[in-house]
């Protein structure tokens, strides 16, 4: 009893305290502050779209079906080598009926394993049909029925302020997010791993990673593009994206599906990039180029009469060969360094005639030469 009392004279004094506190400095309302019921303005009804939102979801859901996520699954090893599965997404587009789906190459690039997610959620495990590196393709492949083919449009023609769409799924996470905006400019690109995209796309609609292999679609829905790169901070949307214009993906695609990569052609050198450095060093006439140290028996080079090197030496711990043709240029377009005979390659087939311009010595001369696809010993070949 005598416990209890003191209980309940603290409770008491705690409840008068807290009564105290909370009314004693609170706000009374103005004057002004109404409780009566709210009266808000609505909308007559239902409002009719306009022209541009109707096709807007027009190209939607005419392009939805045939996008889809792809996530890789590839392994890392840890510090004590201890193996880590790492996971990527992006996108790509179907098609075909047969399941071929047109996607970036560093989306699934050394992926052991790919499952594809379509529009309806439905999950599939995916194979890789063949890459093309320097156009940064893939195409893969997955088996399922009643398949939405996308419809491939063209890139040639394209003006700068047409608008366009880009579907995919951004971040891996918001999947069928559709974006828009216009085409800001056509420009030749090079990307981080010195290869270039021809007449690259570039747009302000919004690219963010996970939107990579994804179509970029015109006002009708047809794909014009495949998203590929952004410029940004941290991998971040900055309104700079670029695509692959669809064109250049149609002229390789049928290589990559049959033969698993596309059947190139080489001039059939092994060579090696000069530097202002190392054009001072070694005396040559020009400050940039090509050198070439072999030309391959019987190949592009070697039918023209291209000399490669005779004299040994090293840069580095690199054995090199010195005294053959310098290129400097092929069909006018300057030759600097590795990506640019690539890139000339990349745009040539098998049977076409190229004129090298080289320098032999202090001589300089032009040599026309007849592509051929390497073989497949010559895989270090260019």
């Amino acid at each position: 009893m005598k416990l209890a009392r003191p209980i309940f004279l603290g409770v008491v004094f705690a409840i008068a305290f807290f009564m105290y506190t909370s009314y004693r400095f609170a706000t009374p309302p103005a004057s002004w502050v109404t409780r009566n019921k709210l009266q808000i303005t609505e909308a007559a009804g239902p409002q009719s779209l306009d022209p541009e939102e109707l096709n807007n979801i027009n190209v939607y859901k005419r392009t939805l079906p045939s996008v889809v996520n792809i996530t890789s699954t590839s392994v890392a090893y840890d510090f004590f080598w201890g193996a880590v599965p790492e996971q990527g997404a992006g996108s790509g587009f179907i098609i075909d009926k047969e399941g071929h789906i047109l996607t970036n190459y560093h989306v699934v690039a050394n992926a052991q394993k790919l499952r594809v997610t379509l529009s309806n959620k439905k999950q599939y495990p995916a194979q890789l049909v063949g890459v093309d590196k320097t156009r940064d393709l893939a195409v893969i492949q997955i088996k399922a029925p009643n398949l939405v083919p996308a419809v491939l449009g063209a890139s040639k023609g394209l003006q700068v302020g047409q608008k366009v769409y880009a579907i995919g799924d951004p971040f891996g996470m918001f999947s069928g997010t559709m974006t828009r905006g216009i085409i800001s400019s056509i420009r030749t690109v090079q990307e981080p791993n010195g290869t270039y995209i021809d007449q690259a796309i570039q747009t302000d609609a919004a690219i963010n990673p996970g939107n990579s292999g994804g179509p970029l679609l015109n006002s009708h829905g047809d794909v014009i593009g495949i998203n590929t790169m952004i410029a940004g901070t941290a991998g971040q949307n900055a309104g700079i994206g670029f695509a692959i214009p669809i064109d250049g993906a149609k002229a390789v695609i049928n290589d990559i599906v049959q033969y698993g990569r596309v059947r190139r052609p080489s001039l059939g050198i092994l060579p090696l990039a000069v530097d202002p450095d190392l054009a001072d060093q070694l005396g040559l006439p020009v400050r940039n180029g090509v050198l070439i140290m072999k030309v391959v028996p019987g190949g592009s080079a070697d039918r023209a009469g291209l000399l490669g090197g005779n004299q040994r030496a090293y840069l580095g711990n690199n054995e090199i060969l010195l005294g053959g043709d310098l290129i400097v240029a092929i069909d006018g377009q300057p030759v600097r360094d590795m990506p640019d005979i690539v890139h000339v390659m990349d745009n040539h087939h098998s049977g076409d005639v190229v004129t090298v311009t080289i320098y032999r010595g202090r001589r300089k001369m032009d040599v026309k030469v007849i592509l051929e696809e390497p073989g497949s010993a010559t895989e270090r070949a260019v």
